[in-house]
């Protein structure tokens, strides 16, 4: 079993009482999970919404390797899905709005199953340990769940050594009505909780990256912040591109049949 926590009545949410919370709820006040969870035994799930992208050849500027979906899902290439919801930040209640990051900071969205669990703390923590190293790439993280602001706040009350977040570096988002899940493709409607996603968001809106793990399987700092790394580089340098397991001072690629030949004669 992946994730698990206490067994007990929904919690009921009243947004416009966020302000006159004075006391946390008890970490045993969870949303109860069903008895399936356990993440590694599920029927493949198939878009309903054809997806299809294409390149233009003959041109070695920045177009040709931008990828645009021509749907409208959550899919790299696409602007990402809008949304305002309320978090826990410094142990405070305060109102999340994804567009009010464009223009000026890239984002790391991230999506996990649920709080008061096991692989979930492992992962949220890493984030905010290793945040000051997202901050100076201008990047905001940003954690996402389907419990309520309470128990995000409980969690975060509570000490790491006994499963807890302890103070993070970075807000955490409820999404109680499942919404901001479901427009990330990243909901296990049976479930009601989302799967491990993650999504890269450049400051023009786009998403430009997305991994999406079973529920038993935590993700990588490192590897997130290598591919945000990669990215930048990309966009600073739309002449070049990034070969596989590519590091800042790395040599990178001239995406061209005779240039790209200086590449792989240095290897």
């Amino acid at each position: 079993m992946a994730c698990s926590a206490a067994s007990t009545a929904p919690l009921s949410l009243n947004p416009k009482a966020f302000s006159s919370i004075s006391k946390p709820l008890s970490p045993k006040t969870l949303i109860s999970i069903p008895k399936s969870f356990d993440g590694l035994i599920r029927k493949p799930f198939q878009s309903p919404v054809p997806r299809s992208v294409s390149l233009s050849r003959g041109s070695h500027s920045r177009k040709s390797f931008v990828v645009r979906a021509s749907s409208d899902l959550p899919l790299v290439g696409n602007v990402a899905p809008d949304f305002e919801a309320e978090a826990v930040f410094d142990q405070e209640f305060i109102k999340v709005k994804l567009s009010e990051y464009i223009g000026k900071k890239y984002v790391i969205l991230f999506f996990y199953p649920l709080d008061f669990t096991f692989v979930c703390p492992t992962e949220i923590t890493a984030f905010s340990d290793r945040y000051a190293e997202f901050e100076a790439l201008n990047t905001e993280v940003l954690g996402v769940s389907i419990d309520s602001v309470f128990s995000h706040l409980a969690w975060v009350q509570t000490d790491r050594k006994s499963g807890g977040l302890g103070d993070l570096k970075y807000p955490l988002i409820s999404d109680v009505t499942k919404s901001i899940s479901k427009s990330y493709d990243v909901l296990i409607p049976d479930q009601g909780i989302a799967l491990r996603g993650l999504f890269i968001i450049d400051k023009e809106g786009v998403i430009q990256h997305s991994t999406i793990n079973n529920l038993a399987i935590g993700r990588s700092v490192d590897e997130t912040k290598r591919t945000l790394q990669a990215l930048q580089y990309v966009q600073e340098n739309p002449d070049e591109v990034c070969p596989a397991g590519w590091k800042p001072g790395e040599k990178s690629m001239k995406p061209d049949p005779k240039l790209s030949k200086d590449y792989f004669a240095a290897i």
